[in-house]
């Protein structure tokens, strides 16, 4: 899946929100934790590990809006850190049920977090490829929900959120 015009859609969001911030800051760290903090709302969508529960998961629409919460913090952590030369989403495999995806995936985010390199940020990408194809969302299903959540997000902060 090409990634260029999501780059450019989150950079546009990311300096509204810039701009319209009072004072302004570096927002790395803050941003590579909500990475993962929406990492941890997925999963809990999908209730992949409440082995104690029988409860199913979420519906699919709110499993793919917590997905494309985390895409959102993605580009902006590789918009930050000059990585968005990234054109297309990297492929590759990683093998695992779900609650291991996730747990492999929270591993590439703090080896990113750590070395900020262009191959960590590409194996980020590739971990949550394998969360989409688990899921059963295709490239187009992310790019739709992404742009949706885009404009929540600008009508988000027009409104105070």
């Amino acid at each position: 899946m090409e990634l260029v015009k999501l780059f450019s859609m989150q950079r546009e969001l990311d300096s509204f929100i810039q701009n319209n911030r009072e004072q302004q800051t570096e927002v790395f760290q803050e941003k590579g934790l909500a990475l993962l903090i929406e990492l941890a709302e997925l999963a809990n969508e999908t209730r992949c590990f409440k082995f104690w529960s029988t409860k199913g998961p979420s519906d699919d629409a709110i499993i793919l809006e917590e997905y494309v919460d985390s895409i959102h913090f993605l580009l902006s952590l590789g918009i930050e850190k000059d990585l968005h030369t990234l054109t297309n989403w990297p492929v590759g495999e990683i093998e695992g049920n779900l609650t291991q995806l996730f747990l492999k995936t929270t591993a590439a985010i703090h080896r990113f977090l750590d070395e900020l390199t262009m191959e960590s940020y590409k194996q980020v990408w590739i971990h949550y490829g394998a969360i989409a194809n688990s899921l059963g969302f295709t490239n187009e299903d992310i790019i739709q929900a992404y742009i949706a959540k885009n404009e929540e997000n600008y009508i988000r902060q027009k409104t105070g959120y």
